[in-house]
């Protein structure tokens, strides 16, 4: 194992070059940042969005997580009936009446202040792999939530980092943040992909070698041993093969993994047996054809088709026991849909948040000039970032039941 290297982080020069790093899925090039940089300004769009929250649990609960002492606003969501809803089917759950939703749990992102880790781990499938770690400022003994951002097809762990701005958000609500690397298309190369059971390149052609579900273990225990982690906060989140693969480790990883949340991905691997249930949130463009919101060969380079993000949804709400499923509108955003399914085991939820005219690009940052010949701008009026950490944020299992 090679001992991380840490230091304070400076402010990223203007004229920073972009990186090669593209998204097997949609061919997307992103800025690249060295090690110890901060990343450009978020731009926090806080959309009045529906996160439906109530819910019942059978046998055991799922707590709540301590909501941070500030917010920069507040949401109203409204259900609607099923009869009119377009996306409910004539055999759905009964439907519970409107809930209203603020989002004090979460601070918008400001400046990261803190350390940029760089790190190794000798895996069990005989690799050496690397991950890039951000420690907000003023971290104390208190555990604190770690969320382990997973980058899209063909990219890696420093480009999400900079795309996301997960930083920001580390720094304003105080959780550590873990970016891994997949395994390379090409070797010497900063192009990534991982083994997502289904998707993609590389590390599923080799998949009887590439335990990426091992390395992503092997990475929350090395942070877990050198900060102060809360183990029963452990979240994930991803982008395109990176939501892929959060998937599988809800299946695969579901006892330490308490919450997923991610865009534009698909379940792709079968069966799948989570030990525990996991709650989940998917977060989808209508207007993705990288990964068609019902399935199907996607647009991509990737070359491959899709299990519906749909269907993959409606698979964990039902591994989870859910019971109830409210639709999900937003009266200041008629481009907001979705549903969240309530009652379900432990106490855990499922929700997904259908976005019409949103494309495969990470929502609410900017992209770049290839991106945006591509495929388009990026959806300028939802942050996939903060509406994922408010949803994650939010998770969290009793310590005697990890």
């Amino acid at each position: 194992m090679t001992p991380p290297v840490t230091g304070p982080l400076a402010p990223m020069g203007a004229d920073e070059p972009p990186g090669p790093a593209v998204d097997i899925l949609d061919m997307e090039t992103s800025r690249q940042r060295t090690h110890h940089r901060s990343p450009g300004s978020l731009r926090a769009v806080l959309v009045a969005l529906a996160l439906l929250t109530a819910a019942c649990s059978r046998g055991g609960s799922e707590s709540t997580a301590t909501p941070a002492s500030t917010s920069e606003t507040s949401a109203t969501t409204t259900t609607t009936d099923s009869a009119t809803s377009p996306e409910t089917s004539e055999n759905s759950p009964a439907v519970a009446a409107a809930v209203e939703l603020d989002l004090s749990n979460v601070k918008a992102g400001v400046e990261p202040a803190g350390d940029a880790v760089a790190g190794e781990i000798d895996t069990p499938d005989g690799r050496v792999r690397s991950y890039h770690l951000y420690v907000p400022s003023g971290l104390g003994d208190e555990p604190v939530p770690l969320l382990v951002a997973l980058h899209g097809g063909l990219g890696s762990g420093p480009q999400f980092e900079q795309d996301s701005g997960f930083d920001r958000l580390a720094e304003a609500n105080g959780f550590v943040v873990v970016y891994p690397d997949g395994i390379p298309i090409v070797e010497g190369r900063d192009n990534r992909v991982w083994n997502g059971g289904g998707c993609c390149g590389p590390a599923v052609e080799n998949r009887q070698d590439v335990d990426d579900v091992a390395f992503i273990s092997s990475v929350i225990d090395e942070v877990e041993a050198a900060y102060p982690v809360d183990g029963s906060r452990v979240y994930v989140t991803g982008h395109s093969n990176g939501g892929i693969m959060a998937y599988r480790l809800a299946c695969e990883l579901s006892g330490r993994v308490v919450a997923v949340a991610f865009q534009a991905g698909s379940l792709e691997v079968e069966p799948c047996r989570p030990e525990r249930p996991v709650s989940l949130l998917s977060l989808h463009g209508l207007a993705d054809t990288n990964i068609p919101i019902d399935g199907g060969r996607g647009s991509g380079v990737a070359n491959y088709s899709f299990n519906s993000p749909r269907e993959s949804v409606e698979t964990l709400a039902e591994l989870d026991g859910c019971r109830s499923r409210l639709p999900l509108a937003d009266p200041t955003n008629p481009d907001i849909s979705g549903f969240r399914w309530t009652d379900c085991d432990e106490g855990t939820a499922v929700e997904m948040i259908l976005v019409a005219g949103a494309n495969h690009a990470w929502m609410g940052h900017p992209g770049n000039r290839f991106t945006t010949r591509l495929i388009g701008e990026p959806y300028p009026d939802l942050d996939a970032s903060l509406v994922i950490w408010s949803f994650l944020s939010r998770r969290s299992r009793p310590r005697a039941d990890r």
